[in-house]
């Protein structure tokens, strides 16, 4: 290891051991979304900005990866995974995906059994070349299914069919994918505990990898301050806003509790382990770079409003993709790094953030940790919020992860 190397990591640094790569562009915006997106006349049709993009994404790569060569030498491990979230990366031709694997391994380095992952929404129009990303490396696929019920997808704004859902599944599986995933929302309009209930029925019927199952959130990026030319969010649309404001009345914690609560126990009988708050897996097909988050291990992110973490530190770059595209290809002069910001994390700060990451994991966090803040686990575990496991662990029981805001909060 050189010694610039040396002193990054003694700084509290460490190489990256995975990437994201956003890709922000979706044909219609879903109107509970608050991911960086840009659909319509940007993603398709003769004016989109997608070749713009691929060129800027590209470059960027390029930067981030000499950057990290200069922080930690040549002698870094290459990447244990590679994400391509957004937006919608299933809309990129299967020939980019191919040439930004190709771009990633050759900057960063990627291990010989890296986990390469796309999320794809299930729609004809939207789901594109499986078999091409499965050719250009892609080992696993997130399908964004929302529900199995056509009332609710049209509640959400979904633009694909039940049936999509399957045909997609069918498609990665004959590709040659090795692992599927399927993402749903609980505690949507006009969903009850029965309707909830014949949606998981029907995931399970379809035998995927893995299932990520999210409570239906309504923020406020505008009212949080993240908007604005530095911002990592971009302004709510108002027809969304009003959209959330309709939902929001519509929604109910008993019944969203509920909701995770049938969830966990059908998955669970299904051969499906929890080992997220929101993730379950069949063995061995956990989300190795979605483990790297929850374990604090250091990543690397491109693309606007994407954010890495070096170890110490968190940066994003911005969200307006006008900004992001002048640095990277600019009209003049040599291409440079996006606007965007950081945070440097203090040693209280990261202390908490470890006990909150490490409890949102079925792994949970070593009983010496929980006995530095007895304030906060005696008093859960007098609730009955946490329970000891074996080899001297202390994890959320499941009323601490219905709880587990609570938790976290007393933990900051």
């Amino acid at each position: 290891m050189s010694g610039r190397a040396h002193r990054s990591a003694a700084d509290g640094s460490a190489p990256p051991v995975a990437l994201y790569v956003h890709a922000p562009f979706c044909r219609s915006l879903c109107p509970y979304c608050d991911f960086v997106v840009y659909a319509g006349a940007d993603a398709v049709g003769p004016r989109n900005r997608v070749a713009a993009y691929l060129a800027a994404v590209e470059q960027e790569i390029a930067l981030r990866a000499e950057a990290a060569e200069a922080a930690f030498g040549e002698s870094r491990p290459p990447l244990d995974s590679m994400y391509l979230g957004g937006g919608t990366p299933s809309m990129l031709p299967a020939e980019a995906v191919a040439r930004l694997v190709e771009r990633v391994r050759t900057g960063f380095g990627l291990a010989p059994d890296a986990e390469v992952t796309i999320e794809a929404n299930p729609g004809a129009d939207d789901r594109g070349d499986i078999s091409g990303f499965a050719a250009a490396g892609v080992t696993r696929i997130s399908i964004g299914a929302q529900s199995l019920l056509a009332p609710e997808l049209r509640a959400l704004g979904r633009r694909h069919r039940p049936a999509d859902v399957a045909e997609t599944v069918a498609a990665a599986r004959e590709a040659g994918i090795g692992q599927v995933s399927l993402d749903l929302l609980y505690d949507v309009p006009g969903q009850t505990l029965a309707s909830w209930a014949m949606t998981l029925d029907e995931v399970i019927a379809l035998a995927p990898d893995h299932v990520s199952a999210y409570a239906l959130t309504l923020d406020d990026p505008d009212a949080e301050g993240l908007t604005g030319p530095g911002g990592d969010h971009l302004p709510t649309p108002a027809g969304a806003r009003r959209w959330r404001d309709r939902a929001h009345r519509r929604q109910d914690e008993d019944r969203a509790a509920g909701a995770y609560g049938l969830a966990d126990g059908m998955l669970e009988s299904a051969g499906f382990a929890w080992y997220e708050l929101s993730n379950w897996a069949r063995p061995g097909a956990e989300s190795r770079h979605n483990l790297a988050y929850w374990r604090r291990l250091p990543y690397e992110a491109v693309g606007p409003g994407a954010h890495a973490f070096d170890g110490r530190r968190r940066r994003w770059n911005a969200a307006p993709l006008d900004g992001w595209l002048a640095a990277l290809t600019p009209a003049g002069g040599l291409p440079h790094l996006p606007p965007g910001g950081e945070e440097v994390l203090d040693d209280a700060t990261a202390v908490a953030e470890a006990l909150i990451l490490g409890l949102r994991t079925a792994d949970g966090i070593a009983a010496a940790d929980a006995l530095t803040r007895l304030d906060v686990f005696g008093w859960a575990n007098e609730y009955g919020l946490v329970e000891e496991v074996p080899h001297g662990r202390v994890r959320l029981t499941l009323r601490g992860r219905l709880l587990s805001n609570e938790v976290f909060s007393r933990l900051l």
